[in-house]
């Protein structure tokens, strides 16, 4: 059997003197000092960050906005039907004036200017603290692919959609519906409020 020989063990009977032996690793000071400059990256990081993630989703809900919008316009040529959009409470019926908080795109196939569970093609939430606004309730396409006012006139629109912060400091995109038909974004600085 091999004979196991301890450390410092001299087969002479005398053993080696203690040696100290340098450890690796951190000294409790340069582990504060990583802390500290840690944690004041930290602080001067985190206002980004959330700049970051609110124009995110600023952007994300836009982009529904958008969607619902470009789905409805298409619905309504290809199936030569009036097709609306419109403000919702409860993601079922049409709502009057108000803030989005939902909103409904449906066919109108039955002519009534009510959405039946037949008829959506789509429901949306404003996902808080995101509002959603429009000066109208509800925006129509027409067989032909242009939105309406009710006097037959080509649309105008404008929906906001804002987040009540000051970080990031363009607080709002605007979803612009023009002559009936050209759909564009733009953001703007609303000093930390919403409309």
């Amino acid at each position: 059997m091999p004979m196991q020989v301890c450390p410092g063990y001299r087969p002479n009977g005398h053993e080696a003197p203690f040696r100290y032996v340098s450890s690796a690793g951190f000294t409790l000071l340069e582990l504060l000092v990583t802390v500290a400059v840690l944690a004041i990256l930290i602080t001067l990081a985190v206002p980004s960050f959330t700049s970051l993630i609110n124009s995110n989703r600023l952007a994300a809900q836009a982009n529904e906005v958008i969607a619902s919008l470009q789905v409805a316009r298409t619905e309504a040529i290809r199936l030569n039907r009036r097709t609306i959009i419109c403000r919702s409470t409860d993601g079922a019926t049409c709502a009057g004036a108000g803030q989005w908080t939902q909103w409904i795109t449906f066919v109108d196939t039955d002519s009534n200017g009510a959405p039946a569970a037949a008829e959506i093609v789509r429901v949306n939430t404003a996902k808080a603290p995101l509002q959603v606004t429009s000066a109208n309730p509800s925006i129509t396409f027409r067989a032909d692919g242009m939105a309406r006012n009710a006097a037959g006139a080509l649309l105008d629109n404008a929906i906001v959609v804002c987040i009540p912060t000051t970080r990031p400091a363009e607080n709002r995109r605007t979803v612009n519906l023009a002559t009936g038909s050209r759909i564009s974004s733009a953001s703007s600085n609303g000093a930390g409020a919403c409309p």
